[in-house]
């Protein structure tokens, strides 16, 4: 359907200001997320993903790393992604962090599918639905990362901008 003559300022404006600040916000929201999630697993009770991490953190390093360590050290790992994202600093290093632990946060769909499925594959539990959203998350991750190199995409105003054509 085209957009209407008169409609069409209207669109340019809104579509330039997601341009201009869709990247800075989708950085903070993800930054947000992480110091939140890592900050809870700090406190005992408080993170409903606590006991499913320290489980699969100990079975992937073959009971090693018991849920003393583990628990703290992904509540650590997971605050310094979250303030990295936050800060914009350092986001090579802070999207290799996010990037690595990612497969580890998928990980308890394989070992526990008991617990993150009512009916495997088709029926996550509510923590194989925590689980799932961590796509969303790698996917703003890549959006983001996206931008190291060359800085923010341009925007419909800028000289150098070039839009996809309407669909007809």
């Amino acid at each position: 359907m085209p957009m209407p003559n008169r409609l069409e300022p209207i669109d340019i404006r809104i579509t330039s200001w997601m341009a201009r600040h869709g990247i800075t916000l989708t950085r903070l929201a993800l930054g947000v997320v992480f110091l939140w999630f890592g900050a809870i697993k700090f406190v005992p009770g408080w993170s409903p993903a606590a006991d499913l991490a320290s489980r699969t953190i100990s079975r992937l390093s073959f009971g090693v790393i018991g849920p003393a360590i583990g628990l703290p050290l992904l509540a650590t790992w997971e605050s310094l992604i979250g303030i990295g994202l936050l800060s914009g600093r350092f986001l090579r290093v802070t999207l290799l962090l996010l990037f690595v632990q990612m497969p580890g946060t998928m990980m308890p769909l394989i070992l526990f599918p008991s617990e993150t499925f009512r009916i495997f594959p088709y029926a996550p539990t509510l923590e194989g639905q925590y689980i799932i959203k961590n796509l969303v998350l790698v996917s703003a991750a890549i959006v983001i990362g996206a931008t190291v190199r060359r800085g923010p995409p341009l925007a419909p105003s800028s000289p150098s901008f070039v839009a996809f054509p309407s669909p007809p």
